[in-house]
Parts: structure tokens; C-alpha cells; sequence
């Protein structure tokens, strides 16, 4: 009995020592597991590598380029022709899928021969497909040229160009204007012909920048352009018109695309900036015939308004005075031994110097006070010593009584003087128009801006 016992002792340790000691399922199977990991990982790197390859051999570039694929690894050797190369080929191969880096020992081609090669078989291809678009070329040249000339034929007619235009720099400007136009138009049919309009946005782009860059350098000659053909429109002065501009006053020569020409009544010529004319005062002398001539006198007299009456009265009746409106006169200030009398006439400019007329008039007036014993006082200085002179030599006598006490002046009626504008000065400025060479933006015969 004990013997059946220590049997079946045996027998249940055996049993249960059995699964520490026997290989599990798992471990029986391990080798075969990792077998199986590395060949499906060798299936993946090839399938990378010939991906790779594959993309690499539709491009010329990487002819030479040798792929290698390790554990999701992909390593590129070889030589190509430029740098940009290089980083390209990581870009593409890290597109695609499974790839988990990119060893990229790739180099630049430097062999003389195998760069310039490439390049002459680029230009080769370049001139065969030159050679079979020459065709298309020459007809997209012929359209152009077609089209150009029609733009000039078009400009050249003087309607409507002349009759919209106020003179002849802006009918010209408008001809350019329809010129380009024209001729962008066929530049923009012929690339279509030849099938290049993309090129068209690109010699916009750079006709563009280059503008902006050139306005920037010449922006004082630009500016002045614009302005004269702005004053070109406006016409705010003719051609001899006598004016007055950032204070240089002169006849009006020319207007040319830079710059106005002024001849002062010096006989100097001064050129004044078209931007400075545009935006400065302009005081047109010349747009009204009618113009005031004005001057004061000191006197010393009780009767003042007699005295400007007398003034007035002489002023009236000269004979190239105008009537309407009328000569006026009045007292304009005092001063320390005197009273100013002020006096002023119109005249019609274009019959009469205004410098003369202002002289005739003061010499007129001053006889005509001198008849009536109307003086202008005298600046008059007294020197006192009160130790060396007694009291009563302190008194002193009153400037009116000194005055008196002199001689009285003999007014001489003489006759007026030659008052008619100054001849020389407009021969000087026929001359000048004569010599002037540049093209002139005013119209003689238009009609001119007024201001009010």
C-alpha cells in the first residue's frame, strides 16, 4: 500500500513540475518569428529602393545617382550637375512611402566634360525647336508689325486728335499715347499666336519695376513734365503776356517741357521749373488791358483835402488816364513833419506804359502843388546849447513859419510826355521767341484759365 503511494506521489510531481521544465509554444516558435520580421522588412526596403529608382529614372539628371535601402534608410550616392540637384533628390525621395530618412552622399559633377555636354545638348534642342517655331514666329511678327502700323496711320490723322486737343503738345501726346496702345495690342496678339502670353506678365512685371526705379531717379524731371502738361491745359498765360512768378515778373517766351521762359524788363531770361510754376502764385498782368497805376506824396499844408482834390483833378484830366473807373485819391498816413496823400489812375496797359504813365502823373501833380504853394516838407534837425543862450533865445520859430519863409516855387506846365509802351523791349522779345528752339506748349490764339 505504501508502495502504490510513493507511486502516485511521483507520478503528481512529475505532473506538475513538467511545465517549468518543457519549451513553451512561444519559445519553440521564436526563431521562426524573427525570421519572418526580417524578410518582411527586406521586402520593404526593396519595394522602397524600387520606387526610388524608378522616380529617379524618369528624370535625366539622376541617371547616375545609385539608390540603397536599409531598414527604411535610403542612401543615395553619385554625381550630378548642380547643387539644387542634390536637395531636390532628398525632397523626392522622402515623398516616398515608408522612407524614414534620407543619407544623402550625393556630389556636384565636377568633370568639364560631362557639364558642358548637357548644356550643348540643351541648346540643341533649344535651336531644333526654335527652327520648327520660326513659322509661327514670323507671323506673329508680321501681325505686330500690321498692327503697329495701323497705330501709326491712325495717330497721324490730324482729326480728332487736333480738334480735342488744346494745342499741339498734347495733340502729339495723344498720338503717342495711341501709338503704345496699338502697339501693346499686336505685342499681345502675336504672343498668343506663338503661344507665350505667359511671357507677356513677366515683360510687364519688369517693364514695371524698371519704371518705378527710373521715376524714383528722375522725379524732379517727371514731375516737371506732368506739370507742364497740366499748364498746357490750363493755360494760365499766353505768349508775350507780361506776368509775375514766385517773384520774377517778365514777358512769357515759351513754355517747353521742362521749364517757362521768362524775359524780365531787364532783358535777363529766367527760367522757372514747370512744378514750381504749377504750384506757385502766377499774377497775369497781361489778362486784363485795364490796369491801376498808384503813388504818395508827403505834403505840409492846412488844406488837405484841397490838396487831394488838386492831385485827383490832375490825375483825371491826363489824357491817357481812363475814365471808367474813375481816378481816386486820399489821405493814406502822417508822419513825423508831413501827410501822405495817396493817388491812383487806370490806363489800358496795351496803349500805355504803366512805369511812364506812373511818372507822367507824379511830375503833373507835383507842378500842379508847387502852383498852389503846396510843398514837401524838408527833414529839418536843431542843435540846442540851454547854458550858452540866454531864456529868450530858447524860444523857436514853427517849422510851418520857416517853410513859408522860403521862396516859393514857379510851376511850369510843360505839356505831357511820351506815355506809349516801350517798343524795345518787345523787339527783344520777338527776338527771343525767334531764338527759342524748344517746342512751345502755348496756344496763341486758345483760351486761357481765369481766376478769380
Amino acid at each position: 500500500m505504501m508502495m502504490y503511494f510513493r507511486s502516485f506521489l511521483a507520478a503528481l510531481f512529475i505532473t506538475l513540475a513538467l511545465p517549468f521544465f518543457a519549451p513553451t509554444a512561444s519559445q519553440v516558435t521564436a526563431p521562426a518569428l524573427a525570421q519572418k520580421v526580417v524578410e518582411n522588412a527586406s521586402d520593404a526596403d526593396q519595394e522602397i529602393q524600387k520606387k526610388v529608382r524608378d522616380l529617379f529614372g524618369e528624370i535625366d539628371a539622376y541617371e547616375n545617382v545609385f539608390v540603397t535601402v536599409k531598414g527604411g534608410v535610403v542612401t543615395l550616392k553619385g554625381r550630378v550637375l548642380t547643387l539644387e540637384q542634390v536637395s531636390e533628390a532628398t525632397e523626392l525621395a522622402q515623398k516616398i512611402d515608408g522612407v524614414v530618412t534620407v543619407n544623402n552622399e550625393m556630389a556636384v559633377e565636377t568633370s568639364v566634360e560631362k557639364r558642358i555636354i548637357p548644356i550643348l545638348e540643351q541648346l540643341q534642342a533649344r535651336a531644333t525647336q526654335l527652327i520648327s517655331l520660326l513659322p509661327i514666329f514670323l507671323v506673329g511678327l508680321i501681325i505686330l508689325g500690321l498692327i503697329t502700323a495701323l497705330g501709326f496711320f491712325v495717330a497721324k490723322r490730324k482729326f480728332p486728335w487736333d480738334s480735342i486737343a488744346p494745342n499741339k503738345f498734347v495733340a502729339d501726346l495723344l498720338r503717342q499715347i495711341v501709338r503704345i496702345g496699338f502697339f501693346i495690342l499686336g505685342l499681345v496678339v502675336a504672343l498668343d499666336i506663338i503661344g507665350a502670353t505667359a511671357l507677356l506678365g513677366t515683360i510687364l512685371g519688369a517693364a514695371g519695376i524698371l519704371g518705378l526705379a527710373i521715376g524714383f531717379a528722375v522725379r524732379d524731371t517727371v514731375e516737371n513734365y506732368i506739370a507742364s502738361v497740366l499748364l498746357s491745359f490750363r493755360q494760365p498765360f499766353r505768349p508775350r503776356d507780361v506776368v509775375k512768378i514766385e517773384g520774377y515778373e517778365g514777358y512769357v517766351i515759351a513754355l517747353t517741357s521742362r521749364a517757362t521762359v521768362l524775359l524780365t524788363f531787364d532783358g535777363n531770361h529766367v527760367r522757372i521749373p514747370n512744378a514750381t510754376v504749377f504750384k506757385g502764385v502766377i499774377t497775369n498782368y497781361s489778362l486784363n488791358p485795364e490796369r491801376r497805376f498808384d503813388f504818395s506824396i508827403g505834403v505840409e499844408t492846412e488844406d488837405l483835402q484841397g490838396a487831394v482834390d488838386l492831385g485827383v483833378g490832375v490825375v483825371r484830366d491826363l489824357s491817357f488816364v481812363l475814365d471808367n473807373p474813375a481816378a481816386d485819391g486820399w489821405i493814406s498816413g502822417i508822419g513825423d513833419s508831413s501827410v501822405t496823400l495817396w493817388f491812383g489812375g487806370w490806363i489800358n496797359q496795351n496803349e500805355t506804359s504803366l512805369a511812364k504813365a506812373k511818372s507822367e502823373a507824379i511830375r503833373k501833380v507835383i507842378e500842379a502843388f508847387a502852383a498852389k504853394s503846396i510843398t514837401m516838407p524838408e527833414p529839418i534837425y536843431r542843435l540846442r546849447h540851454d547854458n550858452d543862450r540866454p531864456p529868450a533865445a530858447k524860444k523857436r520859430t514853427t517849422q510851418t513859419a520857416r517853410t513859408k519863409a522860403r521862396a516859393k516855387p514857379v510851376a511850369k506846365d510843360t505839356g505831357e510826355s511820351d506815355v506809349t509802351p516801350d517798343r524795345q523791349i518787345e523787339q527783344k522779345v520777338a527776338e527771343a521767341e525767334e531764338r527759342n528752339k524748344e517746342a512751345d506748349l502755348m496756344d496763341p490764339d486758345g483760351a486761357q484759365e481765369v481766376s478769380s
